[in-house]
């Protein structure tokens, strides 16, 4: 039905405007007597080989929602019923802010690709965190996306991370600290060595302090060199990270399908989806055998069918987690992949 009926009516859509529509229409459908239940029957595939435990967390299945999708924690509930086993909110800032100029979400269908710029658009941290205590789906994972704010200059980023932290750490099971997005100047910035080491120390710092400290993520862009990958190695293990996520969206423009005049019309951004796929499990495997599969490792890039989930899990990744391949091939996505790795032995805990 989606790909006959519902895709089509909203690629006809800008971009944007067709994830808000989805974002209503789910949650009015949602609330409708006896659609949870309808929704989990359709979509939520369970199977014990699929449960697994990371970094102290019992996931349901391995398959989650990347960052992005859900900003505000608006349909965790909803979400959940649609089969995925975890999910992230966000990117979230200490402050609101509205993000980039529109437009600054685009599809690229010929390449089952996304670019957007967004900007970290988000109602602010105090605000998803209200969301997530209202939740009735305490079971479902929940990792919280952190950012800094855009007038935030880099030498003060810790701070609004720390906020971050402080204002959702009783409602998320687990962090990401997000320094690889290419749409809020200077922000990768934040990936070179020296400037890391000292924002994810402080930002592990209060994470410890807190009464019930959580498992603390780096998520790294795609486009670091085999280098840049040995110092996130080191960093990791010098502040005592969790696991890794990789990959986010890269600014490379290579190989794509549809015109390269289109392209560069279209402007600067992220690029997601089917394009990502082979270098996102390139830098999956080169972390996985280089830290001799001790650090677990959340695999997301261009996801897009069962033969590409298990692609990512025997790279080395303990979960993974899908965007574009969601928008491109629709909730029934989730329960393929489910069925499907649920014929595969169990993955050991890490």
């Amino acid at each position: 039905m989606y790909q006959s009926l519902v895709k089509p009516l909203l690629f006809r859509l800008d971009a944007e405007r067709a994830h808000h529509l989805v974002f209503d229409n789910l949650k009015r459908a949602y609330g409708m007597p006896g659609a949870p239940a309808l929704l989990r029957g359709l979509y939520d595939f369970r199977h014990p080989n699929l449960e697994r435990e990371v970094f102290g967390l019992p996931f349901r299945n391995p398959v989650g929602l990347a960052a992005g999708f859900d900003k505000n924690a608006e349909l965790t509930d909803e979400l959940g019923a649609l089969g995925f086993g975890f999910m992230e909110i966000g990117t979230v800032t200490p402050r609101p802010q509205a993000g980039n100029p529109q437009p600054r979400l685009f599809r690229l269908p010929q390449d089952g690709a996304l670019i957007n710029r967004m900007g970290f658009n988000n109602e602010g941290a105090a605000a998803a965190a209200a969301r997530l205590r209202r939740r009735r789906d305490q079971a479902l994972i929940i990792g919280g996306n952190i950012g800094k704010n855009k007038d935030t200059p880099n030498e003060l980023a810790a701070h609004d991370y720390v906020a971050c932290v402080e204002a959702l750490h009783e409602v998320v099971d687990y962090f990401v600290v997000n320094v690889s997005s290419p749409n809020t100047p200077g922000l990768r910035q934040l990936q070179e060595r020296e400037p890391l080491i000292e924002l994810l120390q402080q930002v592990q710092e209060r994470n410890q302090a807190l009464p019930t400290p959580r498992p603390l993520l780096l998520k790294i862009a795609p486009d670091l060199t085999d280098s840049q990958l040995d110092d996130i190695l080191l960093i990791a293990r010098e502040t005592n990270l969790s696991g890794l996520v990789a990959t986010n969206t890269t600014i490379s423009r290579a190989g794509l399908r549809t015109d390269s005049e289109q392209v560069t019309r279209l402007g600067a951004g992220g690029l997601s989806g089917r394009p990502l796929r082979e270098r996102a499990t390139e830098v999956i495997r080169y972390l996985s055998r280089h830290s001799r599969g001790q650090l677990p490792i959340i695999g997301v890039g261009g996801i897009q069918s069962a033969q590409d989930a298990r692609e990512k899990l025997e790279a080395g990744a303990c979960l993974l987690q899908l965007y574009s391949g969601f928008i491109f091939e629709g909730p029934a996505l989730v329960k393929n992949i489910n069925r499907a790795l649920a014929t595969t032995p169990h993955t050991a805990a890490i």
